[in-house]
């Protein structure tokens, strides 16, 4: 008897993540779908780096507007413009440009292009809590890298509940650093 409530428990718990694992995916699939129909899309985003062992947290503002792959971000004084084939990173302070092929050094980085879609390749998906902040319901989506080797630990992801728009982007390493991207304005077309 209790073998079949052990074996009954097991599957319970397995339906119960499967099932959580497939409306995380869902709603990314929405998310990414909804925004891939704009034209273009210019968000401002608070950027948070947070190291508590090592006594950091830095805060800056930045911007991107994007168009298919293409995109141009400027944050922390330097303007990252890439044209679907070239990088072209321009650092006013330093009065240099540097012309790289986007992923020559930024393989598990996500970056403007890969916002909607980094998601598809190397990770599990699971719901994770739903919150209020600022009268807005924000659903999280856990992302877990399936590589053992990777440097992050895992990323949440909010999405507005009603919007279907990413509210923000949160990434914790296994160095225990949280980089958080909170978008503060989203417009479209």
């Amino acid at each position: 008897m209790n073998l079949k409530l052990f074996i009954t428990l097991i599957v319970l718990v397995l339906s119960v993540n499967v099932f959580a694992q497939n409306k995380g995916k869902a709603l990314l699939d929405e998310v990414s779908k909804k925004v891939k129909s704009y034209d273009n899309i210019s968000i401002d985003f608070k950027y948070t780096l947070e190291n508590l062992s090592e006594n950091i947290k830095q805060e800056t503002r930045g911007d991107v507007i994007m168009q298919g792959e293409k995109y141009k971000l400027n944050i922390l004084g330097v303007t990252r413009l890439f044209n679907g084939s070239k990088l072209y990173t321009i650092s006013p302070e330093d009065e240099e440009v540097t012309i790289s092929s986007e992923g020559e050094n930024e393989e598990d980085a996500i970056t403007p292009s890969k916002m909607l879609s980094f998601y598809e390749d190397g990770y599990t998906y699971q719901l994770d809590i739903q919150q209020n902040i600022k009268g807005r319901k924000i659903q999280y989506v856990k992302l877990t890298p399936i590589d053992s080797n990777s440097e992050l630990e895992s990323i949440l992801l909010g999405i507005d509940a009603q919007t279907k728009h990413i509210y923000n982007l949160i990434q914790i390493g296994k160095n225990g650093a949280k980089t958080t991207l909170t978008v503060n304005s989203f417009k479209t077309n």
